[in-house]
This record gives structure tokens, sequence and C-alpha cells, in this order.
């Protein structure tokens, strides 16, 4: 099993992630094989929120292409996994209050 930092690889901190925060949703990019019960085990490891997360929603996004031109062929960014956690209501990670 892989290991919580491995799983949980950071905070997605974009306008519409902040704005999904006052609705106790947060988002993080995690590994590209992680699954939902994992990526919860970690949560509740790494943030200490034990029995309060509801749901975990996970989508997979396409890397963008590259601007440069590398011998004919575009370049990409790689490929990403994003999870959106949702915390029952009162809830909060305590990591993103000052953010």
């Amino acid at each position: 099993m892989k290991d919580v930092y491995q799983i949980i690889l950071q905070p997605l901190i974009t306008e519409k992630s902040t704005i999904l925060r006052e609705s106790n949703k947060y988002a993080f990019v995690v590994d590209r094989n992680a699954t939902k019960p994992q990526i919860r085990r970690a949560a509740e490891e790494l943030f200490d929120i034990e029995g309060d997360i509801l749901k975990i929603r996970t989508m997979r996004v396409r890397g963008k292409p590259k601007g440069k031109m590398l011998r004919y062929q575009r370049g990409r960014k790689p490929h990403w996994k994003k999870a959106i956690i949702t915390l029952r209501e009162g809830a909060t990670i305590q990591a993103f209050d000052t953010i």
C-alpha cells in the first residue's frame, strides 16, 4: 500500500476550489491510480478527519498541450487526477484555514 503522501500529492488551489470550500468541499491532486477508498483513508490519516467525509468525487484531467514544438511533435503536460472531498457540516480541514 502506498504512503499517504504518495496518494494525496497536493491541494488544488484555484478560484473554483476556494468557492467550493464554502460548501465544505476540498480539492486535491491525487495519484492517477488511487482509488476512492485509498483517498478516503489517506485524507482521514493526513488531516485527522476520521468519520467526517461524506463523499469523494474523482475525475481524470487530460494534460494540456505544450506550446513548444519538439522535433515536429507537440509536447503535452502529463495527465493527472483530481479528487473533491465533501465533509459533513461543521467539519473543516485545519490546513486550509490559513489559505
